[in-house]
């Protein structure tokens, strides 16, 4: 049976330059990669024609003598010094498919392409959780804490190598930091074995750190808490997580601020709010109270005459200031009238004068059982 043209193989005209060569083979290897093709018993077949195809269309001889003489070329030793009796598909076959093995597969293979291993990793981030209270968050504040994580070895100077050497070359993986495998159709990338992937080798580890380049120590470090932060701020100290690997980049430390509960005082954004209680006399006839604020002071308020449980009093400016900008919030004053208790005989007895004289003292009452009068009513007819 006449083989198919190499061109109709891939899907491409014979004016196709090398980009688009290796563009129509990538994606017929995606295709029909057995892996992907299970239910297809012609996939495996069709994917080593493509194979040939690209093998034969990627070499700029090969094509010229293919363009020429056609499969003709690569049987009985005409033209492009082609083998005899046919393709074969065995060496050929990983050198096809390993020119887009990167292309297809790199992010699945380790992250990267060819000579990708890393001789030095970055540290990782670390993270700090910070309690602080409402009048530190108000003000702001200095802070020194206490960080346990790995530091740069002073006696290797990070390289892991002792006496002053130096790491070398990996030669299982020659720096790449990953080795190839041929299995059957496939070629399988791993991280190479005798450096982890780093690329290099320490012939002579460092004694203090044994060869990581890094040591674990616990570190003071002075952060300043800005004024406004609230619980969810995220303050980021560069270069201050945990060291790099061999020498590589340290990570960054990230500070969450936590603030804790007030005892007088709530918070919602940039306001502070105030629940004060009020005597009945005091809410009945009006007065004036002393309200505190969270720097300390006090601020004299006053209290209109029949005020309500839940009424509010704004005092601008005395609120949380805002984070790095300009101006503060403000303070509400939450006036709560409590009911008297523990009452004498005599008191009881005023209160029952109070109540049997008033007539119009409890509009809000008379208008809420004005209304269930009416609602009975309707409900009757």
């Amino acid at each position: 049976m006449s083989k198919r043209d190499y061109y109709d193989t891939l899907g491409i005209d014979r004016g196709a330059s090398e980009a688009e060569i290796k563009k129509a083979y990538r994606k017929k290897a995606m295709e029909l990669h057995p892996d992907r093709n299970a239910d297809n018993p012609d996939a495996e077949a069709q994917f080593k024609d493509a194979n040939e195809a690209y093998e034969v269309l990627k070499d700029a001889d090969k094509k010229a003598a293919y363009d020429r003489y056609g499969h003709a070329a690569f049987e009985g030793g005409m033209g492009g010094g082609g083998q005899r009796g046919g393709f074969q598909g065995g060496a050929d076959f990983a050198s096809a498919f390993s020119d887009v093995f990167d292309d297809l597969f790199g992010n699945f293979a380790g992250g990267g392409g060819r000579g990708s291993g890393q001789r030095a990793t970055r540290g990782a981030d670390l993270r700090y959780n910070l309690r602080i209270t409402l009048e530190e968050a108000f003000t702001g504040k200095p802070a020194t804490i206490n960080v346990p994580g790995s530091v740069t070895c002073e006696v290797c100077s990070g390289t892991g190598a002792a006496g002053g050497s130096q790491p070398t070359t990996c030669p299982t993986c020659s720096g790449m930091g990953k080795v190839r495998a041929q299995q059957g159709f496939f070629t399988v990338e791993r991280t190479c074995p005798t450096c982890s992937g780093r690329g290099q080798t320490i012939k002579d580890p460092c004694g203090s750190c044994a060869g990581a380049g890094r040591v674990q120590k616990d570190r003071s470090l002075s952060v300043n808490i800005p004024a406004g932060v609230e619980t969810g701020t995220r303050i980021r100290l560069a270069s201050e997580g945990e060291a790099g690997l061999r020498g590589g980049p340290s990570g960054d430390l990230y500070i969450f601020i936590e603030v804790q509960p007030h005892q007088i005082f709530e918070r919602e954004g940039q306001n502070l709010y105030c629940r004060i209680p009020v005597s009945m006399a005091t809410a009945s006839l009006g007065g004036e109270l002393e309200a505190p604020t969270l720097d300390g002071g006090r601020s004299r308020v006053k209290v209109p005459a029949g005020v309500q449980t839940g009424k509010q009093l704004r005092l601008r400016g005395k609120g949380m200031p805002a984070l790095r900008g300009a101006g503060a919030g403000d303070l509400y004053i939450e006036l709560a009238v409590e009911t008297p208790v523990n009452l004498s005989a005599k008191q009881k007895e005023l209160l029952r004068e109070f109540d049997s004289a008033g007539k119009n003292n409890s509009p809000e009452t008379q208008d809420f059982f004005s209304k269930v009068k009416t609602f009975w009513e309707g409900m009757k007819g």
